[in-house]
């Protein structure tokens, strides 16, 4: 079928594969005629990099260390996996929303490539908050399961902002992928909450609402702030959506 043809289709087998190569570094053959209607692989893409990530987290357990060791290890394994894009994003945004007084200027930010003092507290922050929170979660039984499901939920958020906002500027990452259809963007919360569901039961559905509270935020925040959504504002709906649902296992499972 041709890339005309696919188009029409809300599911393709290649959307996996897309979905990797945009939101990993790992060494994967993807077809890029698909990039906005792949979105709904976005948390399968998730699933993957916390999968793996888990593996040296499980090994430092098995070896003893202490869970905020092993925690580190997990958030650093899912940050050298994605290439630090979410994290640049954080930053950018940060930076751009805060560091600047009208639409061009915070974009103009944003674009740069130099990180500010907004950036830098967004980062350690966010760092410092995933890692507690993942030392936390380690005390239950099946963690791994737990982060999976916040790693693939976090990033069903994405399109959800991406269909829901024009793009604020006329290129960049996001331009690039194209505009998201909403029935997409409403398919990779439905992949990821029921995958979730699987994996850790009753706990995915209060998480799949909370991901879709945080995509609505973020949303609304850039809305005011820059008349639409860019990579970057992406990379800080990720991060934002994957905190606040780590901080909400704790609660639940507290």
């Amino acid at each position: 079928m041709g890339a005309s043809g696919s188009d029409t289709l809300l599911i393709h087998p290649n959307d996996p594969a897309t979905a990797l190569a945009l939101l990993t570094r790992l060494p994967v053959k993807a077809r890029f005629e698909r990039s906005a209607q792949a979105a709904w692989a976005y948390p399968l893409a998730g699933a993957v990099l916390a999968g793996l990530a888990s593996l040296p987290m499980l090994a430092a357990l098995w070896l003893d260390l202490p869970d905020l060791i092993a925690a580190v290890i997990f958030v650093a394994a899912m940050v050298i996996l994605s290439g630090a894009m979410h994290e640049d994003g954080l930053a950018d945004t940060a930076d751009g929303l805060w560091g600047g007084w009208d639409k061009a200027r915070r974009l103009e930010i944003m674009k740069d490539s130099h990180i500010g003092a907004y950036g830098v507290i967004a980062l350690c922050l966010s760092l410092a908050l995933r890692c507690l929170a993942v030392a936390t979660l380690l005390s239950a039984e099946w963690a791994a399961l737990y982060l999976i499901s916040a790693a693939m939920l976090s990033r069903a958020a994405m399109p959800l902002v991406m269909t829901a906002l024009p793009h604020a500027r006329a290129d960049g990452l996001s331009h690039a992928q194209g505009r998201v259809p909403r029935k997409t963007a409403l398919a990779g919360l439905t992949v990821a909450a029921a995958i979730a569901f699987l994996m850790i039961n009753w706990v995915a559905m209060p998480l799949a609402g909370l991901c879709f509270v945080c995509a609505a935020l973020c949303a609304a925040t850039a809305r005011v702030k820059i008349g639409g959504q860019t990579g970057d504002i992406l990379g800080a709906t990720q991060q934002v959506s994957e905190i606040s649902l780590l901080i909400a296992l704790i609660a639940l499972m507290g």
